[in-house]
Parts: C-alpha cells; sequence; structure tokens
C-alpha cells in the first residue's frame, strides 16, 4: 500500500492538511456495465482532520506516467465518470478510515483490452480527489482496465475470421450522431486488412465502433479515417444492430462477410449527411432520412 501525502504542501508555504490517501482498485478487467470496486484508505498522522468530499473521476487518454516516481498529469485525459465517493467524515489523529468504493461503469465506457490484450492507443485511469479543510487535491492515479463485452469479442473475432485484424484503438472526445449516450466520447478500432486482398469489394482498413447498452450493440462500420475525429467528415458508414444474448447463437462470421462487402462499396466521401443506412434485425437495410 502506498500513501500520498495530501493537499497544499508544496504550493501552500508547508501549510497543508496532514492526510495521506491511498485508493486501491483490483487489478482485474472490468466490463462496461459491470461494478468498479475498491477501497479508498485515508490516514491522518499528525492531527484529527476532517474531510468533506471524496470524489473519484475515471478519465480516458490520460497521460503516460513519466519520472522516477511515475507521477501522472492528472489534469489530462477526457471524463468517463465522476462521481462522488463519499462525505463528511473526520479521519482521528493516528488513525485510518477505510471507505468502500462501488460505482456501476457506464455501458458506452471505452474498452482497454479484448480477450485480455491491451489495446493499443488506450489508456484509461482512476483519478481520486479529495477536500480537505477548504483544500481539494489530487491525490492518487491508478490504472482502470476495462476489457471488451463478449458480444464485441464475438464481432471483432467474426472480422479477423474475415481477415482484419484488430490491435489499435482512439478515443475521441466526440459522440455518435443519433444515439443515447452518457458517455462524451466515442472509440473507435482500427481494422487492418491482413489478406493483403484488398480490391473493389475489400477496403484496406476499417473502423468500427460499437454503441453499447444494455440490451446489445449498434455497430457502425465505414471504411478508416482514425485522424478525421469529426464525426460528420468521416465518410458514410452502415449501421447493424445485435444482442448480447445471440453471441454462441447468431452466425456473425457470416453477417460480418456481408458487412465488408456492403461498406465496400460506399463512396469515399459523405453525399448527403442526411441518409443513413440502417439494418435493424440483421436482414434487409432500410433508409431512414433525417429531416
Amino acid at each position: 500500500m502506498v500513501f500520498k501525502r495530501l493537499l497544499g504542501g508544496k504550493g501552500s508555504g508547508g501549510s497543508g492538511i496532514p492526510l495521506e490517501v491511498d485508493t486501491g482498485i483490483p487489478d482485474v478487467p472490468l466490463r462496461p456495465g459491470g461494478l468498479l470496486r475498491g477501497e479508498i484508505v485515508l490516514r491522518a498522522p499528525d492531527r484529527d482532520v476532517t474531510v468533506r468530499s471524496v470524489d473519484m473521476k475515471l478519465v480516458a487518454n490520460a497521460s503516460p506516467a513519466v519520472g522516477k516516481r511515475n507521477a501522472v498529469d492528472t489534469e489530462s485525459g477526457d471524463t468517463i465518470a465522476h462521481f462522488r465517493v463519499t462525505s463528511h467524515f473526520t479521519v482521528g489523529k493516528g488513525q485510518e478510515t477505510r471507505v468502500p468504493l462501488r460505482y456501476r461503469l457506464h455501458w458506452e465506457s471505452p474498452v482497454s483490452e479484448v480477450r485480455g490484450k491491451p489495446l493499443e492507443g488506450v489508456r484509461l485511469r482512476a483519478y481520486t480527489f479529495v477536500e480537505a479543510g477548504g483544500i481539494e487535491g489530487r491525490t492518487d492515479s491508478d490504472p482502470l482496465r476495462i476489457a471488451a463485452t463478449p458480444l464485441h469479442e464475438a464481432v471483432l473475432d467474426a472480422f479477423e475470421a474475415a481477415g482484419y485484424s484488430h490491435g489499435t484503438a482512439q478515443i475521441d472526445a466526440d459522440t455518435i450522431p443519433r444515439t443515447e449516450r452518457h458517455v462524451y466520447l466515442r472509440q473507435s478500432f482500427r481494422l487492418v486488412d491482413t489478406l493483403a486482398v484488398t480490391g473493389p469489394d475489400r477496403p484496406e482498413h476499417l473502423e468500427v465502433n460499437f454503441h453499447t447498452n444494455a440490451v446489445g450493440c449498434e455497430i457502425f462500420v465505414r471504411k478508416a479515417a482514425l485522424f478525421q475525429t469529426i464525426w460528420s467528415e468521416k465518410p458514410p458508414y452502415l449501421r447493424y444492430v445485435a444482442a448480447h444474448h445471440e453471441v454462441g447463437r447468431f452466425d456473425f462470421e457470416a453477417a460480418v462477410r456481408g458487412w465488408i462487402k456492403e461498406v465496400a462499396v460506399l463512396p469515399e466521401k459523405r453525399e448527403d449527411d442526411r441518409i443513413e443506412r440502417v439494418e435493424y434485425d440483421l436482414g434487409s437495410p432500410r433508409i431512414w432520412i433525417d429531416t
């Protein structure tokens, strides 16, 4: 357990609050919609300390650890969630208080690994904030692991079977239009053709987005344009829907082969921003004109 001295020590002329904090999050992957569990331990070595609040912020695109002490820039990152852990209690002199951590992740939370393998380009962290004696400080930074759901894995495995490998992803501070959302972030998976047989019916790179909820996923597939972060300026896409309970029952490999052919014939640039091709039931596509 590594306690971190809190609040105002260097920047306040040495008159900081004598409180030490350590956040413990098990080094096991969570899943979107799952429960984040852990414990925050606060210790007051010199005197009683009244704590007004303990908050946690989960972020994507966190700054990597640097320096001899693996310091992390806690100002960096795009917010996945920001929530109150507890508030209004006193830590007695020479004592410690253990605060349980429980938080339900949003289904739209980005993932950092697929089948136990980290995704290149994805850094998730949990920052702990404590306010005591009128001073608020970022007191701890911990890695956060969120694994792909079985439905994500089934779809990505189907693309892999079709010759498109994944391994990199990008998280942008943006959303997918016309979707219900609780997280102002969008994660894109970059899929690369490993068969080297690209042609009119087979794009070299694909970009896949999952918009996940408790029932399943909306799956957006387009020719890759990860360097373009504005959704409306990316190439046109097709949208499909799959349910969590279909894993192991539905032939995603056959479906994905069809998706690839359909995406291949889309134009390189969006012709009419109001028109989307939508497949609601993995059957025949429908046209939705947003007026």
